[in-house]
C-alpha cells in the first residue's frame, strides 16, 4: 500500500509540473514584447520577449548564438521546437521566450516558440 501511494504521489507531481510548464509557456507567448538583443540582455529575469535575428552557430546541443543589429545572445531551443538542421547558420528566426539572467555569465533566452522567417 505504501509503495502504491508513493508511486501515485510521484505520478501527480510530474503531471502537475508538466501541466504548469505548458501554462507558463502560454503566459510567455501571450505577454511577450518584441525587443532587440541589446534590450533583452538588460531585461529582468523571466521577462517575456520576442527576438528576430539570424542564427550564427550552434554552441552545443540545444544552445545557439543569435544575432541582430544590436548584438549577440545565446538561445536555448529544445529539440521539440526546432532541429539543428532547421537552425543552420544563416537561418533567420523569430524566437519567443523568457530572459534567463545569471550571476556570472550574460543573460540568455529560454525559447518556448520558434518561427523560421527564411
Amino acid at each position: 500500500m505504501k509503495k502504491s501511494l508513493t508511486a501515485l504521489l510521484v505520478f501527480f507531481a510530474f503531471s502537475t509540473a508538466s501541466w504548469a510548464g505548458d501554462e507558463d509557456d502560454l503566459r510567455i507567448i501571450q505577454t511577450a514584447k518584441a525587443v532587440t538583443v541589446a534590450q533583452a540582455m538588460k531585461a529582468a529575469d523571466e521577462t517575456a520577449v520576442i527576438l528576430t535575428g539570424t542564427v550564427v552557430r550552434q554552441i552545443k546541443h540545444e544552445h545557439y548564438e543569435l544575432k541582430d543589429a544590436s548584438g549577440h545572445i545565446v538561445v536555448d531551443i529544445d529539440d521539440k521546437l526546432a532541429t539543428a538542421a532547421q537552425l543552420a547558420p544563416g537561418t533567420q528566426i523569430k524566437v519567443t521566450g523568457e530572459v534567463d539572467t545569471h550571476r556570472y555569465k550574460p543573460a540568455d533566452i529560454d525559447a518556448v516558440k520558434i518561427e523560421i522567417v527564411k
